[in-house]
């Protein structure tokens, strides 16, 4: 068995946060021969490399890759643990929901539009919650794996079946939303209009979709976000196809014209660990999360 200390595992954490022993050693308050120590040390017990040194400082190697993320995963578990035994320990009195940071990451779209109402809600129940919400871009790992890696308790994410919850982790489905065609009001034939998309604009279903589709043109102009290709539309640039989340709050410059029944959709939720999943706080905000999707 691995037998590593929660003060080993801040001082893993902390090499790959600052991508050096000196680094990690003057944010810990530690010589850093007493860092380089503590990763000889936990190299031994865990039986592999964890950072390859150099000139440049550490880099995690592909098993440090993975031992960071369970060590950030298992130190918030810690503080958990810690917290609603606080909570308990405070009888019957509190809201028996612990107080305390509550790290969410969330795509562009979903934290301006689903997150805030949950999270009005969630304050107003348990003030003591602490809402640290990221925006993070959901292309490659995205939100899931801001949660693999420890660094987010719960994510907000699309999910369904070209993009399924990662096995390591659980998750349910928060709303169902259709992809529409967005142009420009009052515009004669806003098909012959050039094509905006994003990187995130949707999953591989949704593109099939639109390859078969005769009269959806080559993407013209990409942008960085939904939000800016919003904006180009709306001054006339191009047409999109954007999902419900993305058109909230839509200028009255831009029209929105449904796709008919055979239309694209995509599915929202949430992503956690099993063990967070369990945890007080996260429950809660799952629930308020179910009201505002739903």
């Amino acid at each position: 068995m691995t037998d590593l200390s929660p003060h080993e595992l801040r001082i893993i954490v902390a090499v790959e946060r600052a991508g050096s022993f000196s680094g990690a050693a003057a944010a810990l308050d530690m010589t850093q021969s007493a860092v380089s120590h503590a990763i000889r040390t936990s190299e031994g017990r865990i039986g592999a490399v964890l950072f390859d040194r150099g000139r440049k400082g550490a880099r995690p190697t592909a098993a440090g890759a993975g031992t960071v993320a369970h060590a950030r995963r298992v130190l918030r578990l810690l503080e958990v643990m810690g917290a609603e035994a606080r909570a308990a320990a405070a009888g019957p009195g509190g809201d028996g929901v612990p107080a305390g940071p509550l790290r969410i990451a969330a795509f562009r779209s979903a934290a301006l539009h689903l997150l805030p109402p949950a999270l009005d809600r969630l304050r107003a129940r348990h003030p003591g919650i602490e809402p640290r919400v990221r925006v993070v871009r959901e292309v490659g790992r995205g939100t899931a794996g801001e949660v693999l890696d420890g660094r987010a308790d719960l994510g907000i994410a699309t999910i369904g079946a070209t993009s399924p919850v990662p096995k390591e982790l659980v998750g349910g489905v928060l709303r169902e939303e259709a992809y529409a065609l967005v142009h420009p009001a009052g515009h004669p034939a806003p098909r012959t209009l050039p094509l905006l998309d994003w990187a995130e604009s949707c999953t591989s279903y949704t593109r099939e979709w639109w390859a078969a589709q005769d009269w959806i043109p080559p993407v013209t102009m990409e942008a960085e976000d939904d939000g800016a290709v919003l904006s180009m539309v709306a001054r006339g640039l191009g047409m999109a196809i954007m999902p419900e989340l993305s058109l909230e709050g839509a200028p009255d410059t831009v029209a929105i014209t449904a796709l008919g029944p055979e239309r694209p959709t995509r599915s929202v939720g949430y992503v956690t660990t099993p063990e967070l999943g369990r945890s007080l706080a996260v429950r809660a905000l799952i629930r308020e999360l179910r009201v505002s999707g739903g």
